[in-house]
């Protein structure tokens, strides 16, 4: 049993986002998981859900904070995806992977601590779509999901996975209140 932890931007904006991914039908990436920012990736994160309350612990010590999702960018030619712009969601990361402790290899594995780089996939070519309609992606989404949402983060939601590549919610974990 796999588990990670993301944000969701608000309702009709990640409705939108799905909207948008929905245009290339060679995509399955809504099949995978709904809209997120991954803040901690599946490394350590294990099905004992022994992990599951120092998340709570640390989430409950973080207060309340605003996030900015911005233009498009990518990984190479294979991942397109909007851009976050906001230190607090890396200072969350760095606190879970602390907190969960996964080991090197699994921090490597993951793009974590260092290698962290905050965003939100629209597109990706494991997920099915070629390079071509990466950068297609990539010109309609400075349009089509123009203008970028700033939204307040009130809590964190755990990712179940129910087979493989499919992730459903599991729970939302609240943050602290704003000091």
């Amino acid at each position: 049993m796999k588990y990670f932890i993301g944000i969701i931007p608000p309702d009709d904006y990640k409705e939108k986002i799905v909207t948008f991914r929905d245009r290339w039908s060679s995509s399955y990436h809504n099949d995978v998981a709904e809209p997120h920012i991954t803040i901690k990736a599946q490394g350590g994160l294990y099905g004992d859900l022994q992990w599951l309350e120092k998340v709570r612990q640390t989430c409950s010590s973080v207060q309340t904070f605003p996030l900015t999702l911005s233009v498009p960018g990518s990984f190479g030619s294979k991942v397109l995806f909007l851009s976050v712009e906001t230190g607090q969601v890396i200072d969350l990361h760095r606190r879970l992977v602390n907190v969960i402790s996964p080991s090197q290899e699994l921090v490597d594995r993951y793009f974590e601590m260092d290698k962290y780089h905050p965003h939100l996939t629209l597109g990706q070519t494991c997920w099915g779509l070629n390079e071509t309609e990466i950068l297609e992606m990539e010109q309609l989404a400075m349009n089509i999901l123009a203008p970028y949402p700033t939204f307040n983060v009130h809590f964190v939601r755990v990712y179940k996975e129910v087979k493989s590549n499919r992730y459903v919610p599991f729970v939302d974990i609240p943050l602290g209140a704003k000091g």
